[in-house]
């Protein structure tokens, strides 16, 4: 085998640089899906988490979407 093929993707689970913006799998701005990808858990799953947060959370979890949107990359 080639060094080629024993390379591991760092855009696959967590990426060594920290976290980024998943915009191609992303819905709206790729928050819930760079979470995700961050930190390999389903994307589903994050956005059920950001879901229950906003309707239990009055509504806050709306601002920390949009403010994480909007700072990172």
């Amino acid at each position: 085998m080639s060094q080629l093929d024993n390379r591991k993707d760092n855009r696959s689970v967590g990426s060594p640089k920290g976290f980024h913006l998943d915009r191609t799998n992303g819905k709206l701005m790729g928050v819930c899906a760079g979470i995700a990808r961050h930190f390999g858990i389903d994307v589903t799953l994050v956005r059920v988490g950001f879901v229950l947060g906003t309707l239990l959370g009055f509504g806050s979890f709306i601002l920390i979407y949009l403010a994480i949107g909007l700072i990172a990359d």
